[in-house]
């Protein structure tokens, strides 16, 4: 039965938490919706179980409803410690959020928000988010163009979400220890406080933090992007030791890694570069806007790509790894403008791009066969979800990470079951990120 279970807000995030876990030695797998979790077979051999509600873009009540109905199905599952998994970068309703977990749980249970992930250089200060020595609001994440974030003062922003009175530990308890910690923490809750931010810069702030939770046997609903919730674990005796979980050296001949890039962000666009810099890596662009379009016109645009990537894998050449990408060459769409031109719902443009990577993925799959394949390669949420979609995958179990924030695990279900798989955030990895992760495909394809 699964004891540790979190609501994310997309795909990417889950499988960011279910890692730590997995790397701790927990069965840890990822389900795509509610639907998914509640069929899922083999549910009770699992030690931690992560949904995505799918919910950072959604308007405030859509979104609560959906993490609403997750937390009730944890809940039937026997779950009996709650995450509710947040953006590094806090996009999306996170104070929503935090009431639809909370108003299932008992009352006076506590959501304590340690937003740091110091693996990533995501950190607190004085309830200030720092993103790689940047403040929040300067970053990329600010111009989001689905879930921009506008403010940086982190309390400030959930006040602004939450129904709940929110407080803050500063760092200075926090650099003092766990004692320090707890009677902040007390002092919070005295106040009025049922969600309290916490600062961290370092991983032993996130293991203090921790600790000063357990010592108060608090109902805590752990608010965090995966580091605060694994040493909750580790410290309530769930999970053991982080550790890499490394496969070993593979012969590569005769298998390709299939990408595909739905991020535009300049992080993305710098990894794939150099990526292709290598001649055996392959980049085959695919034009959005017969994609937004939508109807022959997209699917001439996917039958399009499915040939030449087809033609390339069965050439005497085989490629290292094919790129689809829709927004690495070109000029950027505004997918705003693209959606009010064609009086679409808000993020239609955007799905029906990521809905077209996804076809292509599952075209050339079943034309060339997976066992030509070493794995897959997703940036972005969004591009994950649809390609799983595709492939008729609902389910990911989680195994390790190639960097933090950069996930492996082997698709669950489906005429692909244990196809290796990475999903990584748009803005995260350096210049090198996206060769090393074309590497490791090849070795865990080759695991036992």
């Amino acid at each position: 039965m699964p004891l540790i279970g979190s609501v994310a807000d997309d795909l990417t995030g889950a499988t960011t938490t279910g890692v730590l876990l997995a790397r701790s030695k927990a069965r840890t797998a990822v389900f795509f919706n509610v639907e998914a979790a509640q069929k899922g077979e083999g549910v009770e051999e699992l030690d931690a179980i992560l949904i995505s509600s799918n919910s950072r873009a959604l308007p405030a009540n859509e979104a609560y409803g959906k993490v609403k109905a997750a937390t009730d199905a944890l809940k039937e599952m026997g779950v009996k410690y709650f995450q509710k998994r947040i953006d590094t970068t806090l996009r999306g309703g996170v104070g929503v959020e935090i009431d639809a977990m909370l108003d299932q749980l008992p009352e006076g249970t506590v959501a304590v928000v340690v937003p740091a992930m110091p693996q990533s250089r995501r950190i607190l200060v004085g309830g200030y988010s720092v993103i790689d020595g940047v403040a929040l609001i300067n970053t990329p994440v600010a111009k989001d163009v689905r879930t921009p974030v506008k403010e940086n003062y982190i309390p400030r922003l959930l006040s602004g979400q939450t129904r709940r009175k929110v407080g803050l530990v500063t760092l200075d308890k926090v650099l003092a220890g766990d004692e320090a910690i707890r009677e902040a923490l007390k002092e919070q809750r005295g106040a009025g406080c049922e969600v309290i931010v916490v600062d961290g810069i370092t991983l032993e702030d996130v293991e203090n933090i921790a600790q000063a939770c357990i010592s108060l046997n608090w109902n805590v609903v752990t608010v965090d992007p995966g580091p605060f919730t694994a040493k909750m674990a580790y410290y309530r005796d769930l999970i053991q030791e982080e550790e890499p979980n490394l496969p070993p050296e593979a012969e590569e001949a005769g298998k390709t890694v299939l990408i595909a890039a739905g991020s535009a962000t300049p992080v993305t666009k710098k990894q794939m570069g150099i990526l292709c810099e290598d001649a055996r890596h392959v980049r085959i662009s695919v034009e959005p806007l017969p994609l937004i379009e939508g109807g022959d016109e997209a699917l001439d645009e996917v039958y399009r790509a499915v040939h030449k990537a087809v033609e390339l894998l069965k050439s005497g050449e085989q490629p290292r790894a094919i790129l689809f990408e829709t927004a690495l060459h070109g000029e950027l769409l505004n997918l705003d403008e693209e959606d009010a031109k064609r009086h679409y719902a808000g993020g239609m443009s955007a799905d029906r791009i990521n809905a077209g990577l996804g076809m292509i993925i599952a075209q050339v799959l079943e034309i060339v066969g997976r066992e030509r394949i070493a794995g897959l390669y997703t940036t972005g949420g969004d591009t994950m979800v649809n390609v799983c979609y595709q492939l008729g995958v609902e389910c990911i179990e989680v195994m390790d990470y190639v960097i933090p924030q950069t996930d492996v695990g082997r698709l669950v279900g489906s005429p692909y079951d244990g196809l290796p798989v990475v999903g990584k955030g748009g803005l995260t990895g350096n210049d090198n990120t996206a060769c090393d992760i074309v590497t490791r495909l090849f070795r865990e394809a080759a695991r036992k």
